[in-house]
């Protein structure tokens, strides 16, 4: 029974709590994630991280804790209460691990709940926006003095473009010469577009543009809110890793500013919302302006056009493969989904001139 393995989990962790019942949180794609309830608050959030995806989940784990107790050291002067709100808190074993791992080898962390706050799946109006970037802004400045070559490389070559051009040769070598043909628009904007797309990797190489602590899954649902669409703090730290502000930046842009779903096929529906990119960028500046070097601020923009650029990429070289790595529901749809983020690359440069 469900309920009695996850009390038995929950008991593997040091905290006074006494278990009482749970509810299944079904806002991730990758773990399992639970709301512990227990007799008194606080509640606590029980996760088992998917070690299929992740291959070194003890990396991982370390990761968040790292960072959770460098923020806490950085906001120390906050009392207890409002520490509670804006840091992750997370719950060594008894035995004195950062993580519990089962007989059947599932790995399980464990962290506080943070009451009395709610997320959003999309951008509603330009506070939220800006709350997003506040608190991304947040993020980056209070790990702006970890050294990011702690962390562990829970995915490798996650932004890495030319692994991703690599991958994408790969895939047109061996498609089919009828999915070639279809996409055969979109691989040539592909080609055209190499130099440009490779410009922050040749920065980040070459020393040009600071390593630093990076989230890497800023979508607005990983923020959270008080109730008044206050941000609180970033959520979900499973892939922090080293990287470049631009990843963050880029993704959260690419997330938020499209008038469309990114699977929308009409593509008369896919615009880039400036208003909404003004506001995110404005919040994010007043946190991390003072943080930044003149070629990051720069190179902000850029990186927007990156993350659109590299999920466009993705999307088209799993259709060229016969989508073998993300779900579709019908026969193009990877080649729709290109097709949605080049549009919105298109629409990203004509109305920001880059």
């Amino acid at each position: 029974m469900i309920s009695e393995r996850l009390k038995y989990i929950f008991g593997q962790f040091e905290h006074d709590a006494e278990f009482d019942s749970y509810k299944e949180l079904a806002s991730g794609h990758i773990n399992d994630t639970y709301l512990i309830k227990t007799k008194e608050k606080p509640y606590f959030v029980l996760q088992r991280i998917n070690h299929g995806v992740f291959k070194d989940v003890p990396g991982l784990i370390e990761n968040k804790m790292l960072i959770s107790n460098h923020i806490k050291e950085k906001l120390s002067h906050l009392s207890p209460k409002k520490q509670n709100r804006r840091i992750l808190r997370f719950y060594m074993t008894k035995s004195g691990d950062s993580y519990y791992r089962g007989d059947e080898g599932n790995y399980w962390n464990l962290m506080h709940f943070i009451d009395k706050s709610v997320t959003h799946l999309t951008v509603s109006n330009e506070t939220v926006a800006y709350e997003g970037g506040r608190l991304l802004g947040q993020f980056l400045t209070l790990t702006n003095d970890f050294d990011a070559t702690k962390l562990t490389e829970v995915i490798p070559k996650f932004h890495d473009m030319s692994f991703r051009y690599w991958e994408f040769e790969e895939a047109k070598r061996k498609a089919s010469k009828e999915r070639l043909e279809k996409a055969k628009a979109q691989i040539e904007l592909v080609g055209n577009a190499k130099e440009e797309m490779h410009i922050l990797q040749h920065l980040k190489e070459s020393g040009d543009i600071k390593l630093r602590v990076t989230h890497n899954d800023t979508k607005i649902s990983n923020v959270l809110f008080n109730k008044r669409d206050k941000g609180l703090c970033l959520i979900d730290l499973d892939t922090v890793m080293p990287g470049i502000v631009h990843y963050d930046f880029g993704d959260a842009i690419r997330t938020i500013c499209n008038t469309a779903a990114e699977d929308e096929a009409n593509l008369d529906l896919v615009e880039f919302n400036v208003d909404y990119y003004n506001a995110y960028t404005k919040g994010f500046l007043k946190k991390m302006g003072k943080s930044l070097t003149p070629i990051e601020l720069k190179y902000l923009p850029l990186g927007a056009k990156t993350m659109i650029f590299i999920i466009g990429l993705r999307f088209l070289t799993d259709y060229l493969n016969g989508d073998i790595y993300f779900k579709t529901k019908y026969a193009d749809h990877n080649l729709d989904r290109a097709k949605n983020q080049f549009k919105l690359l298109q629409s990203l440069s004509e109305k920001l001139r880059v």
